[in-house]
C-alpha cells in the first residue's frame, strides 16, 4: 500500500516546505518538508535547493516510512488509517512508532484504543505544542475515518 494524496496533503500542510536548510528545534538540519541533511551546529554547504530535490527527498523518505508502517503494523488497515500512521511516523520517526502503544493497540485489533493514542503526541520538551496538537487532531481525524476501502 502507497500513501494516497489527502496523506502527502496532510504531510506537506504540517511540515510546510522550505527550498532554505534550517535548523529544526530537535537540532536536526531540515530542508523541504522535513527533509533531514545532517546533525548539529554546522549548516551544510548547499544553501538553496530546488523544489524538484525536495520533491524527490519527499518520494524517498515517504517510501521509507511506508515500508516501516507495512513492517510494524502488518494488519489490515484502510487507508485512511495508514495515512495516518505513515504521517505520524514521519513526524515522530519509525522508532516511536515501533515502540509505541499506539502500535501495541493496532496490532490488538483495538483499533478505536490506538486512535486515542495518537492524541497523546502533542509535546516537545514536556511541553504541549499548538501545531503538534493540531497535526495530531488531523492524524486522528484521518484515521477514524470510514471508507469501504480497506487494504491489507
Amino acid at each position: 500500500m502507497k500513501i494516497s494524496q489527502a496523506g502527502i496533503d496532510l504531510i506537506k500542510r504540517f511540515e510546510g516546505c522550505s527550498l532554505t536548510p534550517y535548523l529544526c528545534p530537535a537540532g536536526y538540519w531540515t530542508v523541504g518538508y522535513g527533509h533531514v541533511i545532517g546533525i548539529g551546529k554546522t549548516k551544510p554547504e548547499k544553501q538553496l535547493y530546488t523544489q524538484e530535490e525536495v520533491d524527490e527527498f519527499l518520494r524517498t523518505d515517504l517510501a521509507r516510512f511506508e515500508r516501516g508502517v507495512h513492517r510494524y503494523c502488518p494488519v489490515y488497515l484502510t487507508q485512511p488509517e495508514f495515512d495516518a500512521l505513515v504521517s505520524f511516523a514521519y513526524n515522530l520517526g519509525l522508532g516511536t512508532l515501533q515502540r509505541s502503544t499506539l502500535r501495541q493497540k493496532i496490532l490488538r485489533n483495538n483499533k478505536a484504543g490506538a486512535a486515542g493514542e495518537i492524541l497523546k503526541y502533542n509535546k516537545a520538551g514536556g511541553q504541549v505544542l499548538k501545531g503538534l496538537t493540531r497535526r495530531r487532531e488531523a492524524e486522528y481525524r484521518m484515521f477514524t475515518k470510514e471508507t469501504n476501502n480497506a487494504i491489507i
